[in-house]
Protein backbone atom coordinates (compact mmCIF):
# COMPACT_ATOMS: atom_id res chain seq x y z
CA UNK A 1 0.00 0.00 0.00
CA UNK A 2 1.13 3.54 -0.76
CA UNK A 3 -0.86 4.80 2.23
CA UNK A 4 -1.58 3.09 5.54
CA UNK A 5 -3.21 5.26 8.20
CA UNK A 6 -4.89 4.72 11.54
CA UNK A 7 -6.58 7.99 12.32
CA UNK A 8 -7.85 8.63 15.84
CA UNK A 9 -8.99 12.17 16.66
CA UNK A 10 -10.75 12.63 19.99
CA UNK A 11 -12.88 15.65 20.80
CA UNK A 12 -15.26 16.26 23.73
CA UNK A 13 -18.37 15.06 21.88
CA UNK A 14 -16.88 13.13 18.95
CA UNK A 15 -14.24 10.53 18.18
CA UNK A 16 -12.93 9.62 14.74
CA UNK A 17 -11.35 6.15 14.67
CA UNK A 18 -10.74 4.72 11.21
CA UNK A 19 -8.07 2.81 9.30
CA UNK A 20 -7.34 3.69 5.67
CA UNK A 21 -5.27 1.77 3.16
CA UNK A 22 -4.85 3.10 -0.37
CA UNK A 23 -2.89 1.35 -3.13
CA UNK A 24 -0.67 3.10 -5.70
CA UNK A 25 -2.82 4.78 -8.33
CA UNK A 26 -6.03 4.08 -6.38
CA UNK A 27 -8.72 6.71 -5.76
CA UNK A 28 -10.65 6.23 -2.51
CA UNK A 29 -13.73 8.34 -1.76
CA UNK A 30 -14.85 9.07 1.80
CA UNK A 31 -18.63 9.41 2.00
CA UNK A 32 -20.88 10.10 4.95
CA UNK A 33 -23.47 12.48 6.39
CA UNK A 34 -22.55 15.88 7.80
CA UNK A 35 -20.52 15.50 10.97
CA UNK A 36 -19.47 11.93 10.19
CA UNK A 37 -15.74 12.76 10.27
CA UNK A 38 -14.79 12.91 6.59
CA UNK A 39 -13.16 16.34 6.66
CA UNK A 40 -11.56 15.57 10.02
CA UNK A 41 -9.89 12.54 8.40
CA UNK A 42 -8.67 14.62 5.45
CA UNK A 43 -7.26 17.35 7.69
CA UNK A 44 -5.52 14.75 9.86
CA UNK A 45 -3.88 13.22 6.77
CA UNK A 46 -2.75 16.67 5.65
CA UNK A 47 -1.22 17.48 9.03
CA UNK A 48 -3.68 20.31 9.66
CA UNK A 49 -5.13 18.44 12.63
CA UNK A 50 -3.15 16.50 15.22
CA UNK A 51 -3.84 12.82 15.85
CA UNK A 52 -4.87 11.73 19.33
CA UNK A 53 -3.62 8.23 18.48
CA UNK A 54 -2.56 6.28 15.42
CA UNK A 55 -0.12 6.72 12.57
CA UNK A 56 0.16 7.81 8.95
CA UNK A 57 2.63 5.84 6.83
CA UNK A 58 3.19 6.81 3.18
CA UNK A 59 5.49 4.69 1.01
CA UNK A 60 6.81 3.11 4.20
CA UNK A 61 7.69 6.49 5.73
CA UNK A 62 5.94 7.77 8.89
CA UNK A 63 4.30 11.14 8.24
CA UNK A 64 2.40 11.78 11.44
CA UNK A 65 5.50 13.17 13.16
CA UNK A 66 6.13 15.67 10.34
CA UNK A 67 4.61 19.17 10.10
CA UNK A 68 2.18 19.74 7.24
CA UNK A 69 4.70 21.64 5.09
CA UNK A 70 7.12 18.69 5.10
CA UNK A 71 4.62 16.04 4.03
CA UNK A 72 4.67 14.95 0.34
CA UNK A 73 1.00 15.81 0.00
CA UNK A 74 -0.99 17.86 -2.49
CA UNK A 75 -4.39 19.21 -1.48
CA UNK A 76 -7.29 20.69 -3.43
CA UNK A 77 -9.58 22.63 -1.09
CA UNK A 78 -13.32 22.99 -1.61
CA UNK A 79 -12.99 26.72 -2.39
CA UNK A 80 -9.63 26.18 -4.17
CA UNK A 81 -7.93 28.98 -2.13
CA UNK A 82 -5.91 30.31 -5.06
CA UNK A 83 -3.71 33.31 -4.31
CA UNK A 84 -5.73 36.24 -5.74
CA UNK A 85 -2.69 38.43 -6.47
CA UNK A 86 -0.85 35.74 -8.49
CA UNK A 87 -1.41 34.56 -12.05
CA UNK A 88 -2.48 30.98 -12.73
CA UNK A 89 1.12 30.19 -13.67
CA UNK A 90 2.54 31.65 -10.46
CA UNK A 91 -0.13 29.94 -8.35
CA UNK A 92 1.01 26.60 -9.72
CA UNK A 93 4.70 27.54 -9.43
CA UNK A 94 4.32 28.48 -5.77
CA UNK A 95 4.77 24.92 -4.43
CA UNK A 96 7.96 24.09 -6.36
CA UNK A 97 9.44 27.46 -5.33
CA UNK A 98 8.75 26.60 -1.67
CA UNK A 99 10.56 23.30 -2.24
CA UNK A 100 13.66 25.13 -3.42
CA UNK A 101 13.24 25.11 -7.19
CA UNK A 102 14.57 28.12 -9.08
CA UNK A 103 12.04 30.59 -10.45
CA UNK A 104 12.66 29.41 -14.01
CA UNK A 105 12.37 25.73 -13.07
CA UNK A 106 9.20 26.29 -11.04
CA UNK A 107 7.55 28.23 -13.86
CA UNK A 108 8.56 25.54 -16.37
CA UNK A 109 6.93 22.88 -14.19
CA UNK A 110 3.84 25.08 -13.80
CA UNK A 111 3.57 25.65 -17.56
CA UNK A 112 3.74 21.90 -18.20
CA UNK A 113 0.97 21.23 -15.69
CA UNK A 114 -1.26 24.00 -17.05
CA UNK A 115 -0.78 22.47 -20.49
CA UNK A 116 -1.79 19.09 -19.10
CA UNK A 117 -5.01 20.44 -17.60
CA UNK A 118 -5.83 22.40 -20.74
CA UNK A 119 -5.16 25.91 -19.41
CA UNK A 120 -1.94 26.94 -21.14
CA UNK A 121 -3.77 29.87 -22.75
CA UNK A 122 -4.82 31.16 -19.31
CA UNK A 123 -1.39 31.11 -17.67
CA UNK A 124 -1.34 34.90 -17.18
CA UNK A 125 -4.90 35.14 -15.84
CA UNK A 126 -5.59 36.04 -12.20
CA UNK A 127 -8.09 33.86 -10.27
CA UNK A 128 -10.88 36.46 -10.58
CA UNK A 129 -10.60 36.16 -14.38
CA UNK A 130 -11.11 32.38 -14.34
CA UNK A 131 -14.37 30.46 -14.45
CA UNK A 132 -15.16 28.00 -11.65
CA UNK A 133 -14.06 25.05 -13.75
CA UNK A 134 -10.82 26.76 -14.74
CA UNK A 135 -10.05 27.68 -11.12
CA UNK A 136 -10.61 24.05 -10.10
CA UNK A 137 -8.10 22.88 -12.71
CA UNK A 138 -5.53 25.46 -11.58
CA UNK A 139 -5.99 24.22 -8.00
CA UNK A 140 -5.43 20.64 -9.18
CA UNK A 141 -2.32 21.65 -11.12
CA UNK A 142 -1.01 23.49 -8.04
CA UNK A 143 -1.54 20.38 -5.91
CA UNK A 144 0.29 18.19 -8.45
CA UNK A 145 3.17 20.66 -8.87
CA UNK A 146 4.80 19.56 -5.60
CA UNK A 147 5.01 15.98 -6.98
CA UNK A 148 2.97 14.56 -4.11
CA UNK A 149 2.68 10.89 -3.22
CA UNK A 150 -0.72 11.55 -1.62
CA UNK A 151 -3.38 13.74 -3.22
CA UNK A 152 -6.23 14.99 -1.02
CA UNK A 153 -9.40 16.40 -2.60
CA UNK A 154 -11.97 18.15 -0.37
CA UNK A 155 -15.31 18.40 -2.23
CA UNK A 156 -13.42 19.39 -5.42
CA UNK A 157 -16.57 19.86 -7.53
CA UNK A 158 -18.94 21.35 -4.94
CA UNK A 159 -18.43 24.97 -6.04
CA UNK A 160 -19.34 24.28 -9.69
CA UNK A 161 -22.69 24.66 -11.40
CA UNK A 162 -24.37 21.51 -12.75
CA UNK A 163 -23.28 21.97 -16.38
CA UNK A 164 -19.64 22.74 -15.51
CA UNK A 165 -19.59 19.91 -12.99
CA UNK A 166 -20.37 17.35 -15.70
CA UNK A 167 -17.42 18.44 -17.84
CA UNK A 168 -14.94 18.89 -14.99
CA UNK A 169 -15.87 15.55 -13.40
CA UNK A 170 -14.91 13.80 -16.62
CA UNK A 171 -11.65 15.76 -16.92
CA UNK A 172 -10.77 15.13 -13.27
CA UNK A 173 -11.25 11.40 -13.69
CA UNK A 174 -8.72 11.39 -16.54
CA UNK A 175 -6.18 13.41 -14.51
CA UNK A 176 -6.56 11.11 -11.50
CA UNK A 177 -6.01 8.08 -13.74
CA UNK A 178 -2.58 9.50 -14.65
CA UNK A 179 -1.55 10.00 -11.00
CA UNK A 180 0.51 7.09 -9.63
CA UNK A 181 0.24 8.02 -5.94
CA UNK A 182 -2.66 7.53 -3.53
CA UNK A 183 -5.74 9.75 -3.79
CA UNK A 184 -8.29 10.36 -1.04
CA UNK A 185 -11.44 12.25 -2.03
CA UNK A 186 -14.13 13.65 0.28
CA UNK A 187 -17.53 14.28 -1.29
CA UNK A 188 -21.22 14.49 -0.41
CA UNK A 189 -22.24 13.71 -4.00
CA UNK A 190 -22.73 9.99 -4.72
CA UNK A 191 -22.31 10.55 -8.46
CA UNK A 192 -18.92 12.22 -7.94
CA UNK A 193 -17.88 9.27 -5.79
CA UNK A 194 -19.17 6.64 -8.24
CA UNK A 195 -17.45 8.26 -11.24
CA UNK A 196 -14.16 9.32 -9.66
CA UNK A 197 -13.39 6.60 -7.11
CA UNK A 198 -12.14 3.04 -7.41
CA UNK A 199 -13.34 2.30 -3.87
CA UNK A 200 -15.82 3.88 -1.47
CA UNK A 201 -15.43 4.14 2.30
CA UNK A 202 -18.58 5.18 4.14
CA UNK A 203 -18.10 6.87 7.53
CA UNK A 204 -20.83 7.43 10.10
CA UNK A 205 -20.30 8.75 13.64
CA UNK A 206 -16.53 8.62 13.20
CA UNK A 207 -16.37 4.94 12.19
CA UNK A 208 -16.29 3.01 8.91
CA UNK A 209 -19.66 1.32 8.34
CA UNK A 210 -19.13 0.03 4.79
CA UNK A 211 -16.49 -0.06 2.09
CA UNK A 212 -15.99 -1.64 -1.30
CA UNK A 213 -16.15 -1.02 -5.03
CA UNK A 214 -18.82 1.53 -6.01
CA UNK A 215 -20.99 -1.09 -7.71
CA UNK A 216 -20.88 -3.40 -4.69
CA UNK A 217 -21.77 -0.63 -2.23
CA UNK A 218 -24.64 0.48 -4.48
CA UNK A 219 -26.00 -3.07 -4.78
CA UNK A 220 -25.64 -3.98 -1.11
CA UNK A 221 -26.12 -0.96 1.17
CA UNK A 222 -25.66 -1.72 4.87
CA UNK A 223 -27.05 1.42 6.53
CA UNK A 224 -30.02 3.72 5.96
CA UNK A 225 -27.65 6.51 4.93
CA UNK A 226 -26.07 4.40 2.18
CA UNK A 227 -29.48 3.18 1.02
CA UNK A 228 -30.72 6.77 0.68
CA UNK A 229 -27.48 7.69 -1.06
CA UNK A 230 -27.96 5.09 -3.79
CA UNK A 231 -31.76 5.45 -3.87
CA UNK A 232 -32.95 2.13 -2.43
CA UNK A 233 -35.46 0.99 0.16
CA UNK A 234 -33.52 -1.03 2.75
CA UNK A 235 -34.72 -3.23 5.61
CA UNK A 236 -33.03 -5.52 8.12
CA UNK A 237 -34.76 -8.77 8.94
CA UNK A 238 -34.33 -12.49 9.46
CA UNK A 239 -33.76 -14.79 6.50
CA UNK A 240 -35.27 -18.26 6.14
CA UNK A 241 -34.21 -19.39 2.71
CA UNK A 242 -36.01 -17.33 0.08
CA UNK A 243 -38.08 -15.41 2.64
CA UNK A 244 -36.93 -12.43 4.71
CA UNK A 245 -39.06 -11.60 7.75
CA UNK A 246 -39.22 -7.82 8.32
CA UNK A 247 -41.57 -6.97 11.16
CA UNK A 248 -45.06 -8.10 10.12
CA UNK A 249 -44.03 -8.74 6.51
CA UNK A 250 -42.24 -11.70 4.98
CA UNK A 251 -40.55 -10.74 1.70
CA UNK A 252 -40.19 -13.39 -0.97
CA UNK A 253 -36.81 -13.06 -2.64
CA UNK A 254 -34.75 -14.78 -5.29
CA UNK A 255 -31.59 -15.05 -3.16
CA UNK A 256 -31.45 -17.57 -0.32
CA UNK A 257 -30.30 -16.13 3.01
CA UNK A 258 -30.29 -17.76 6.44
CA UNK A 259 -30.17 -15.69 9.62
CA UNK A 260 -29.78 -11.88 9.91
CA UNK A 261 -30.31 -10.37 6.47
CA UNK A 262 -30.88 -7.19 4.51
CA UNK A 263 -33.49 -6.85 1.78
CA UNK A 264 -33.31 -3.91 -0.63
CA UNK A 265 -35.34 -2.79 -3.62
CA UNK A 266 -35.69 0.21 -5.88
CA UNK A 267 -38.58 2.66 -5.42
CA UNK A 268 -39.31 2.14 -9.12
CA UNK A 269 -39.98 -1.56 -8.44
CA UNK A 270 -42.97 -0.78 -6.17
CA UNK A 271 -46.37 -0.88 -7.89
CA UNK A 272 -49.37 0.88 -6.32
CA UNK A 273 -53.09 -0.01 -6.55
CA UNK A 274 -56.26 1.55 -5.11
CA UNK A 275 -57.80 -1.92 -4.60
CA UNK A 276 -56.21 -5.27 -3.90
CA UNK A 277 -54.72 -6.49 -7.21
CA UNK A 278 -55.94 -9.67 -8.88
CA UNK A 279 -53.81 -12.78 -8.67
CA UNK A 280 -51.40 -13.38 -5.82
CA UNK A 281 -48.37 -11.08 -5.98
CA UNK A 282 -45.50 -12.56 -3.98
CA UNK A 283 -44.99 -9.38 -1.96
CA UNK A 284 -48.12 -7.38 -1.15
CA UNK A 285 -49.01 -5.03 1.70
CA UNK A 286 -51.51 -2.34 2.65
CA UNK A 287 -50.09 1.16 3.07
CA UNK A 288 -51.15 4.76 3.64
CA UNK A 289 -49.75 7.64 1.57
CA UNK A 290 -47.76 9.94 3.84
CA UNK A 291 -46.61 12.38 1.15
CA UNK A 292 -46.17 12.95 -2.57
CA UNK A 293 -43.35 14.91 -4.21
CA UNK A 294 -41.79 15.48 -7.60
CA UNK A 295 -38.68 13.35 -8.15
CA UNK A 296 -36.94 13.98 -11.47
CA UNK A 297 -39.36 13.00 -14.25
CA UNK A 298 -41.41 10.84 -11.86
CA UNK A 299 -43.36 11.27 -8.65
CA UNK A 300 -42.11 9.88 -5.35
CA UNK A 301 -44.81 8.53 -3.05
CA UNK A 302 -43.95 8.08 0.63
CA UNK A 303 -45.74 5.13 2.21
CA UNK A 304 -46.44 4.22 5.81
CA UNK A 305 -47.70 0.88 7.08
CA UNK A 306 -46.03 -2.32 8.21
CA UNK A 307 -42.89 -0.77 6.66
CA UNK A 308 -41.96 2.77 5.68
CA UNK A 309 -41.13 2.84 1.96
CA UNK A 310 -40.97 5.08 -1.10
CA UNK A 311 -42.36 4.28 -4.54
CA UNK A 312 -41.55 6.10 -7.80
CA UNK A 313 -44.40 6.24 -10.30
CA UNK A 314 -45.33 8.40 -13.29
CA UNK A 315 -47.42 11.59 -13.03
CA UNK A 316 -50.01 9.83 -15.19
CA UNK A 317 -50.28 7.00 -12.65
CA UNK A 318 -50.80 9.54 -9.84
CA UNK A 319 -53.70 11.06 -11.75
CA UNK A 320 -55.18 7.71 -12.81
CA UNK A 321 -55.11 6.33 -9.27
CA UNK A 322 -56.24 9.67 -7.79
CA UNK A 323 -53.51 9.49 -5.17
CA UNK A 324 -53.34 11.97 -2.31
CA UNK A 325 -51.82 12.09 1.19
CA UNK A 326 -53.84 9.99 3.63
CA UNK A 327 -55.18 7.62 0.95
CA UNK A 328 -55.02 3.87 1.55
CA UNK A 329 -53.33 1.88 -1.23
CA UNK A 330 -51.96 -1.58 -1.91
CA UNK A 331 -48.26 -1.88 -2.68
CA UNK A 332 -46.73 -4.85 -4.46
CA UNK A 333 -43.25 -5.95 -5.37
CA UNK A 334 -42.00 -8.84 -7.50
CA UNK A 335 -39.60 -11.25 -5.82
CA UNK A 336 -37.22 -10.77 -8.76
CA UNK A 337 -37.04 -7.04 -7.99
CA UNK A 338 -35.69 -7.60 -4.47
CA UNK A 339 -32.09 -8.08 -3.47
CA UNK A 340 -31.33 -10.05 -0.27
CA UNK A 341 -27.94 -10.55 1.39
CA UNK A 342 -26.50 -11.39 4.83
CA UNK A 343 -26.51 -8.63 7.45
Amino acid sequence: MTLHARLVVTRPAFTLDITLEVAPGEVVALLGPNGAGKTTALRALAGLLALSEGEIVLDGRPLHTLPAEHRPIGMVFQDYLLFPHLSALDNVAFGPRCQGASRAEARRTAAELLERVGLAAHAAARPRQLSGGQAQRVALARALAVRPRLLLLDEPLAALDAHTRLEIRSRLRRHLADFDGATVLVTHDPLDAMVLADRLIVIEHGAIVQQGAPGEVARRPRTDYVARLVGLNLYRGLGDGARIKVGELAFSTVEQVEGPAFVAFSPAAVALYRTRPDGSPRNLWRARIDGIERHGDNVRVHLEGPITAVADITPAAVAELDLAPGREVWASLKAAETHAYPA
